[in-house]
């Protein structure tokens, strides 16, 4: 049986407080919102595969805003921190702006 990979949570500095800052407006939707959970499933989905263009994310309109997040909280893998049937945020990086990181190139996997 073929392994799955685990998420990775390695985010820059700036990208967290975006993060941070994406998860209080989600709030603000929904009170009842599990706060770590949200901030574990948006960090993954960056950093393990689906990178996010995290500022246009959160300075989206309220309907688009909501697809991208309550998206990701729906169809994140917590066991391999991907995204699953075939999910894919609006605010995601375009193929073709994908540029190569410190742990080599960035690129969506397959779910």
């Amino acid at each position: 049986m073929k392994k799955k990979p685990l998420p990775n949570f390695k985010v820059t500095t700036e990208d967290a407080e975006l993060i941070r800052k994406i998860v209080a407006r989600a709030r603000k939707e929904d009170a009842d919102l599990d706060v770590m959970s949200l901030t574990m499933d948006v960090t993954a989905c960056h950093a393990s595969g689906n990178p996010l263009r995290l500022a246009e994310l959160l300075a989206a309109d309220d309907f688009n805003f909501a697809h991208d997040v309550f998206g990701i909280m729906r169809h994140m893998d917590r066991e391999s921190g991907q995204l699953v049937d075939c999910f894919l945020p609006r605010y995601s990086v375009p193929e073709n702006q994908l540029r190569r990181g410190p742990g080599g190139y960035l690129k969506r996997r397959a779910s």
